[in-house]
């Protein structure tokens, strides 16, 4: 079995990794969202692509989700004695990615080849795929005024209320042939517990995406990043709330209507599975928390034997 999973953050690296376990060697593609993507110090850092690649590569930070394993920080240190602003924490063995990465672009290189080549060198056997190898950036409207996204996340750590959102260069943005490739070959397409506004919300803006997700074949799923009316992680839950969404798993089932064939709901929610399945979706309702790596792959092997349901 083929998998193509949508994904960004923290969520999405983990059903990734899950799924990349339940799957053999080479089976899963994933495609991952670029608009948070940013230039501190000159140096093109993609946070989510980065999150997913060391994730898979088994090297992620454990306790953050996020950046690598026993990381140092004396770069920053360096930078913060020079007055320099040290607010994005940027680690020294994560400095040589983006480091790398920033060169190969300015020689003409994809993004999409880059993170091919850092991903085989850290030994991962899938695809992880940019949503489009043009620059598209998330820009937040809130009372405080229009915020890139990187500065709404971490310097102002959330606390604006988001009250509109802006995809710069969206517009000029496509679906590259290595995703459309992916989507149109896989035997399930699984939407990750991803933010439904900031991390899939642009996937699916690239223009395009929809109707290359609409052609392909396979049944498509998604797993609710909302459980019991909160987010897991992140402010998935508070921007739904001030973008006048429902906060709840049939509030993100909602966003997704005429797109997907399925919905994966913690137990929790299983009093909403009725106004899912008027979305014209089948639901499964499982422990959808993903406490540890057994639990990814419990998941991800229940959400492939779902969305195979769905297509038989």
């Amino acid at each position: 079995m083929k998998a193509c999973a949508l994904a960004g953050g923290v969520g999405g690296a983990k059903l990734s990794a899950g799924l990349q376990d339940a799957l053999s060697p080479g089976d899963l593609s994933v495609v991952v969202n670029t608009a948070d993507d940013f230039d501190p110090w000159g140096l093109r850092v993609c946070p989510d692509l980065d999150t997913v690649m060391y994730t898979l590569a088994g090297v992620a930070n454990p306790e953050t989700g996020w950046g690598l394993a026993g990381e140092s920080f004396a770069f920053l240190e360096a930078v913060s004695g020079y007055g320099g602003d040290t607010w994005f924490k940027l680690g020294d063995r994560d400095l040589a990615t983006h480091v790398l990465r920033t060169q190969k672009l300015r020689a003409g290189h994809t993004l999409t080849g880059v993170t091919a080549e850092l991903s085989q060198a850290l030994g991962i056997p899938g695809r992880i795929l940019p949503m489009c190898n043009e620059k598209v950036s998330t820009l937040l409207k809130t009372p405080a005024g229009l915020l890139e996204f990187q500065e709404y996340f971490v310097r102002r750590r959330q606390r604006d209320e988001v009250i509109g959102v802006d995809l710069r260069g969206i517009e000029d943005a496509r679906p590259t042939g290595a995703v459309l490739e992916a989507l149109s070959g896989a035997d399930v397409i699984v939407f990750c517990p991803s933010n439904p506004v900031v991390s899939l919300g642009p996937v699916l803006s690239v223009p395009g995406m929809r109707e290359a997700l609409a052609a392909a074949p396979a049944p498509k799923v998604a797993v609710s990043p909302i459980v019991g009316g909160r987010a897991l992680k992140g402010p998935a839950d508070r921007m739904l709330s001030s973008l006048g969404h429902e906060v709840s798993s049939a509030g993100v089932a909602a966003l997704y209507e005429g797109i997907l064939d399925g919905m994966v709901i913690d137990r929790t929610d299983e009093g909403q599975r009725g106004d899912i399945e008027a979305l014209g979706m089948a639901v499964l309702a499982t422990d959808a928390v993903m406490h540890d790596p057994p639990d990814r792959g419990r998941l991800a092997r229940e959400v492939l034997e779902f969305g195979a349901g769905l297509g038989a």
